[in-house]
């Protein structure tokens, strides 16, 4: 009990507080009577000291070392009996006393100090007979929650409704797993970490500036977070969560101005743990369903999907569109092969980070890892950079190849990806349409022959395509001019104003677009070097 709540509720309300008022929110963990010249080795933290001053110094100095001893081992406060031995405590024992929150207590000597032990060990007895009833219920409670709860949602609404307290559970990125909301206490940075389903970048910013983020990395203990006014935050508490020595999330609860217990913090430490627990049962999981989809995905990048009822069956249950397109996504780590422990963990950490943001976009999570890459099949309608976003970090690539259709596309796109791998620069996001051009230019042959398969595919596979890409080479060799080019086909200018329209209306060409004749330029000069054969549909 509090010296406080000791003197509202005993037989102390009867005594007098002369010094140390601030200090009447210590805590009273036993009652202890000492009348001896050397008390110091008999008292400890948390114990009210009484006494009736009979060995105490009368020199003023003497009797500010004593109170500064007393101090330094935490007691609780002082109450003398008084008047008897001392009138009152001494002007010098109060000053010292008012400087450390040492509440000093004046006790009318008729009080017996028998009725003062017995009133206050009563009472701390009951409130530690309480303690452990409730930290028993606690315990049943959470350990009910981590028998029959099926998410850390669950988890976070047991032990909001224990301790009465806004708490959010989230993982080590920040994101939101699981809260439990008390009415009143929820601050502005609260509601926009649930509006917005994860931690604000402010927020983060700031405890990484003042080094709580540090603290918080390395602690295995809870910790308190002040109240940040600017932010908009109130006071917090913020509890690890570790599996095997890694933090995996932290359970957050509001203070505010009621700072919590120590059931309260004894709670939330039991939540953590659970939510350990809960976390590996999940990671288990998702372990067992990722190698199956790892299994899936390997089997049609390598080409060694069958198509039987049963393994396409398999394909629609891993959420793979048999009829749909899909760009084959290439994430590339720098990290030397073969990958160390590190290595190996960091590249865990981005294919969850991957899962999680398919998941987001509302896509099926088809991934699969190799030595140092993350490869993924992204619908055709998904967009690769709002993926690269929540993926973005030093070191890490993202390509991304042209979408294909059905299982046969998979492979050929798994084949684009692997031939952008030189190129992809670490910290970017590349589609393969934005290297293709640079990689035309260094002479590959695979990039030559895509970058004309997009320049002449959709005529060479119309009626008559082979004469209008002839024609758009010879247009393009001719500068873009009409009589020339006439000239050099044989055929009236009007053909060719017919052909031209025809070849624009068919694949959208745009010849006043700098980019559009730069391109047919460049595909007319690699025809060239190709003995003027015409890309095969």
């Amino acid at each position: 009990m509090k010296v406080a709540d000791a003197l509202a509720s005993t037989v102390l309300h009867k005594s007098r507080v002369v010094a140390g008022q601030r200090g009447l929110g210590r805590e009273i963990r036993w009652v202890h009577i000492v009348d001896m010249p050397d008390i110091l080795p008999w008292v400890r933290a948390g114990q009210l000291l009484l006494t009736t001053g009979y060995a105490w110094p009368r020199d003023n100095a003497e009797q500010r070392v004593l109170v500064r001893a007393l101090a330094e081992r935490e007691l609780a406060a002082i109450g003398l009996a008084v008047p008897r031995f001392f009138d009152r405590f001494p002007r010098a024992l109060c000053d010292e006393a008012d400087r450390l929150d040492l509440p000093l207590l004046e006790i009318p000597w008729e009080i017996p100090f028998a009725q003062i032990t017995e009133e206050l060990h009563m009472v701390i007895l009951a409130e530690q007979s309480r303690v452990i009833e409730q930290s028993e219920l606690i315990h049943r409670s959470l350990t009910r929650a981590a028998l029959e709860s099926s998410s850390l949602q669950d988890l976070a609404t047991t032990l909001g409704a224990l301790i009465n307290r806004s708490v959010t559970f989230e993982d080590a990125d920040g994101n939101v797993l699981g809260f439990h909301s008390v009415e009143g206490t929820e601050d502005s940075v609260r509601l926009a970490t649930l509006r917005q389903g994860h931690s604000p970048p402010e927020l983060t910013a700031y405890l990484e500036r003042m080094g709580y983020a540090d603290q918080i990395n390395r602690a295995s203990e809870p910790i308190r977070i002040p109240a940040i006014p600017e932010l908009g935050l109130t006071g917090r508490i913020v509890c690890p969560v570790r599996l095997k020595g890694e933090m995996v999330g932290q359970v957050w609860i509001i203070e505010g101005t009621n700072p919590l217990s120590d059931l309260d913090l004894r709670a939330a430490e039991n939540a953590a743990i659970v939510a350990a627990l809960q976390i590996a049962h999940q990671r288990a999981l998702a372990s067992l369903e990722t190698r199956v989809g790892y299994s899936f995905l390997d089997s049609l990048l390598e080409a060694r999907f069958e198509a039987t009822p049963q393994s396409l069956e398999r394909a629609r249950l891993q959420g793979f569109d048999l009829d749909g397109q899909y760009r084959v996504g290439l994430l590339v780590i720098d990290e030397p092969v073969p990958l160390s422990r590190e290595g190996l963990l960091r590249r865990e950490r981005l294919a969850e980070k991957l899962r999680k943001a398919l998941q987001r976009q509302g896509v099926p999570a088809l991934q699969t890892v190799s030595l140092n890459q993350i490869l993924c099949l992204l619908p055709a309608s998904c967009d690769g950079a709002r993926i690269w976003e929540a993926l973005a970090q030093p070191g890490v690539g993202f390509g991304l190849s042209r979408p294909y259709c059905g299982i046969p596309g998979v492979r050929q796109g798994y084949l684009e990806a692997q031939a952008m791998l030189p190129h992809l620069r670490y910290g970017s996001f590349q589609p393969y349409e934005a290297l293709l051009l640079p990689r035309v230019l260094l002479g590959e042959p695979e990039a030559q022959a895509a970058f004309l398969e997009e320049t002449f595919g959709r005529l060479q596979r119309c009626r008559n395509g082979e004469m209008l890409i002839e024609t758009l080479v010879a247009f393009a060799r001719s500068d873009f001019r009409l009589k020339r080019t006439a000239q050099q086909l044989h055929i009236h200018p009007k053909s060719l104003r017919y052909r031209l329209q025809r070849a624009i209306e068919l694949s959208g060409i745009d010849f006043d677009a700098a980019d559009t004749r730069f391109r047919l330029q460049l595909a007319a000069h690699l025809l060239s070097l190709q003995g003027e054969s015409i890309p095969s549909g």
